[in-house]
């Protein structure tokens, strides 16, 4: 199971920051003055959903990403952001305690009663999506409302999207929706449109994917490029460094067969001189 979000379709309503908010139980971060209308901020302990407000303001030719006949060109980027539920989960590899598991409907799920707040994951997190808790010692991120699912329910802040921005379902399902919607959308000129996280390229792929309007980089989303775990991804980088250390192993042996010669004739020499 999980989420494709269609950024085409998101207008910041931010619904299912609400709906997180109150099945969940999260008391939120104290509210702070930001220069945006982005007053969440990032994704951490006490926010599980994080609507991205991306303004897009012309330059001097007037020239934006998207055309908009109105604003005079500026144009908005937004995007429910959440965890992605990779199917390379850094953050439960890392996990000394086994905290972080994979559910029956595969997604990434932190109990919280076997957590130690060692924070290893957060820093293993290439979304910087968990977040950890003072008062509870332990950290926290999306459940894809885990104990909804097993409700046969729908995840809160999905029923709570007005536009179906979040759709939630079987991947299968959701995959070919996310196709036929790029399509569509590259057929009416978006020539930028494309998804994130749909297929293997992006951490084996990831169950909470994305449509996006602009590069991955404008939604603070690594690029495809630079998604990959260096651990299962650097195979070429691994057999340079066993070369290398073989070569240097054997230059080593010719080294101290080179110096045991040079003791055994200056040896001889020796021997011969007191002769």
């Amino acid at each position: 199971m999980g989420f494709f979000t269609d950024t085409s379709i998101c207008i910041g309503c931010k619904a299912c920051e609400v709906a997180c908010k109150e099945w969940n139980q999260l008391e939120g971060n104290p509210p702070e003055f930001r220069d945006s209308f982005d007053n969440t901020g990032q994704l951490d302990a006490q926010n599980w959903r994080h609507v991205q407000f991306i303004e897009q303001v012309p330059d001097n030719n007037g020239v934006v990403f998207q055309p908009t006949p109105i604003a005079g060109g500026q144009a908005w980027l937004m995007m429910s952001d959440v965890c992605k539920h990779c199917q390379n989960a850094s953050c439960l590899e890392v996990c000394p305690t086994n905290a972080i598991v994979r559910t029956e409907f595969d997604t990434v799920f932190i109990q919280q009663d076997v957590c130690n707040g060692c924070r290893n994951c957060i820093s293993a997190c290439p979304y910087g999506v968990i977040g950890f808790n003072e008062k509870t010692g332990t950290v926290h991120k999306c459940t894809l409302c885990y104990d909804r699912l097993q409700l046969n329910k729908m995840p809160a802040c999905a029923q709570a999207c007005p536009t179906e921005s979040i759709r939630f379902g079987y991947l299968d399902d959701l995959q070919k929706a996310a196709d036929a919607r790029l399509a569509a959308l590259q057929k009416s000129g978006f020539a930028k449109a494309q998804l994130y996280g749909r297929d293997a390229s992006v951490y084996g792929g990831l169950n909470a994917f994305f449509l996006l309007m602009d590069k991955p980089e404008a939604y603070n989303l690594p690029s495809k490029e630079s998604a990959k775990l260096p651990d299962r991804n650097n195979t070429a980088g691994y057999a340079a460094g066993v070369l290398t250390a073989a070569a240097a192993l054997v230059a080593g042996v010719f080294s101290f067969r080179g110096r045991r010669m040079a003791q055994r004739e200056a040896g001889t020499e020796a021997a011969g001189n007191d002769q």
